[in-house]
């Protein structure tokens, strides 16, 4: 019987052989361009918040410090009145006019010296302004890109993947190869 081999034939058995004999396929890697369909950014609210501070004036009534009574008025008041009065009438009479005069002089030395209105703002109250520091916080909301949808064609099919720049109109790809064993 004869056999007639075709050359293609033969080198296809050997290849088959050849890869059945433990040769190992190898993955073919390879540079190409995709043409770019769409890009939509993708975007996140975030939140910054920051502490604004300004200084305000603020106005406050001043407490007026509690003076001790004094007893100086009374007595030069007591006085006062006492040899006022001792110089009216005659006899007893001299003698209560005397301590008549004595008592009305140190109530009123007493209040004289002890006016609360005795003093340089004519009884009105006293008001001090001081600086206060106010502080809060406020949100400071801003939008960023997080990277970028894009939709690309390669062989009449549409891919789809995130990356973290626009690409522009073409998309370089790494195409590998692999034979299906």
């Amino acid at each position: 019987m004869n056999l007639i081999f075709n050359k293609n034939a033969i080198v296809s058995a050997a290849a088959l052989l050849g890869l059945s004999a433990g040769f190992s396929a190898q993955a073919a890697d390879f540079e190409d361009y995709a043409r770019v369909v769409s890009v939509q950014p993708q975007v996140e609210q975030v939140n910054t918040p920051r502490q604004e501070c300004n200084t305000a004036v603020e106005t406050v009534q001043r407490q007026q410090p509690q003076q001790e009574r004094g007893i100086g008025g009374s007595i030069i008041g007591g006085i006062a009145g006492g040899l006022l009065g001792s110089t009216v009438g005659g006899g007893t009479g001299r003698t209560v006019a005397a301590a008549a005069g004595a008592i009305t002089g140190a109530v009123v030395g007493d209040r004289v010296e002890n006016n609360p209105n005795n003093n340089n703002n004519n009884g009105q109250p006293v008001y001090d302004q001081r600086q206060v520091r106010q502080c809060h916080m406020v949100d400071r909301w801003e939008t960023r890109t997080t990277g970028y949808a894009v939709t690309y064609e390669y062989q009449r099919k549409n891919y789809t993947t995130v990356l973290p720049y626009d690409p522009g109109a073409r998309l370089k790809l790494l195409v590998s190869l692999t034979p299906r064993i």
